[in-house]
């Protein structure tokens, strides 16, 4: 999956540094070389602009399916029951006055939340990268067409920066959304993500 990520991004670079070139050289302005083109907000911002939306659905998913259940899909737990990862362990439940005691305890439960917490961090990075990346994007484009240039606190509040966040995130959750769903009904002999094939439809998890 890295490895894919690596090539793609790569693919990303080279083909939004063409891209930019021509935009430019349409505007009469000189061509960027590869390295500046790395660190504009051009580039900043179409890759952050997607990791957003990729981090804010995993969350929702990891914290959405401790809650929520849907009948017969490979990625919710039991509708009835306790799942291996509801237990909890004995620092959990440590009401000690040693400093020591609660200093673990803090520590567990801050690792018990760790995965969700991590992603929604990874996300809230990438939100402000894609608003800081944008707005030099933006601002670069005013300046080719002599408009005034704007903060990052406008361009949040613009209509385009929403758009391409909307825009992202329909996406990912129409897909999660469907995976869950068609898990249900279908199998892939193999993936860890498909009930066995031999089960049946109303089995819930895997």
């Amino acid at each position: 999956m890295f490895g894919l990520f690596f090539i793609f991004l790569a693919g990303l670079s080279i083909t939004g540094y063409r891209y930019q070139n021509t935009e430019l050289a349409t505007h009469g302005q000189p061509a960027q070389t590869y390295g500046t083109y790395i660190g504009s907000g051009e580039f900043i911002e179409a890759v952050f602009e997607n990791w957003e939306s990729e981090f804010l659905q995993m969350g929702a998913l990891v914290v959405g399916t401790i809650f929520l259940r849907q009948r017969g899909s490979a990625d919710s737990k039991k509708l009835r029951g306790k799942a291996e990862v509801d237990t909890s362990s004995r620092y959990s439940i440590i009401h000690s006055r040693n400093l020591r005691h609660k200093g673990r305890a803090l520590a567990h439960h801050a690792y018990s939340h760790s995965l969700g917490l991590s992603l929604f961090a990874l996300f809230a990075v990438s939100f402000t990268l894609h608003a800081v990346g944008g707005t030099s994007a933006s601002n670069s484009e005013a300046l080719l067409h002599n408009q005034p240039q704007e903060s990052v606190v406008q361009y949040v509040s613009s209509a385009q920066f929403w758009f391409e966040s909307f825009q992202n995130w329909q996406s990912e959750f129409l897909a999660v959304g469907t995976l869950l769903v068609l898990s249900i009904f279908l199998r892939e002999r193999g993936s860890p993500e498909s009930k066995p094939i031999g089960a049946p439809t109303a089995k819930t998890g895997e």
